[in-house]
């Protein structure tokens, strides 16, 4: 979609007209669900959120400005949202401080170069306190100061619930490699050599590149 098309649907939509709304809708369905399949623990949770978000690009879009990207405003709009669900109908069970968080490596996960739909079948599978520090430190690039502030925990608490994230994953991928679960793999590695541990910077180019943003 040009950027001109795209802003006659935004003008469209500051006018409640529900063609333009049905439009921005369809043309965006995938990137907006991209962001909260992250954050859902399924694919019905995930459709509840981004409807929720997308009442609220309808409800302000004539806050929006034409000069800046619509993707990055529309993105943090679904990332939001999502928060402000499980915030609002989860009671999130954060881990105890651990003393030992300023500590705490990042390079404790194992990479296997698996795709895009294993990556976000195993972060669905994890607690939803640990999912939600996951994706906002290691995929949407938040600092543990800012995840603190937006989650009302600790420094340390967020810090705990990304190590114990991705502990389980490492075990979810460990798990899927020794079921010889190839199929799922990127072809032409040799994956009973190829374990590599990887930091923070590492594992957020592994998800953008398989299409974690959308």
């Amino acid at each position: 979609m040009g950027e001109e098309d795209l802003h006659q649907l935004i003008r469209g939509c500051i006018k409640q007209d529900r063609k333009s709304q049905k439009m921005l809708y369809k043309a965006f369905y995938g990137f907006s669900m991209g962001i909260c399949l992250r954050y859902a623990g399924n694919r019905d949770e995930a459709a509840e959120v981004m409807n929720q978000g997308f009442f609220k690009v309808f409800t302000h879009i004539e806050s929006y400005d034409l000069a800046r990207p619509f993707k990055a405003w529309l993105g943090k709009i679904m990332m939001n949202v999502s928060i402000d669900f499980y915030r609002a109908n989860l009671k999130m069970a954060y881990t105890e401080d651990l003393d030992s968080a300023e500590h705490i490596s990042d390079g404790d996960l194992v990479d296997k170069n698996l795709n895009y739909h294993d990556l976000l079948r195993m972060v669905q599978q994890l607690p939803q306190a640990y999912r939600t520090v996951f994706n906002l430190f290691a995929i949407e690039g938040y600092s543990h100061d800012e995840i603190a502030s937006m989650l009302n925990i600790n420094v340390g608490t967020s810090k705990s619930n990304l190590h114990k994230a991705r502990q389980k994953l490492k075990v979810m991928i460990l798990k899927a490699d020794s079921a010889d679960n190839r199929a799922n793999y990127n072809s032409g590695t040799d994956y009973n050599t190829s374990i590599v541990a990887i930091n923070a910077i590492n594992m957020n180019g592994v998800l953008l590149n398989k299409g974690f943003k959308g």
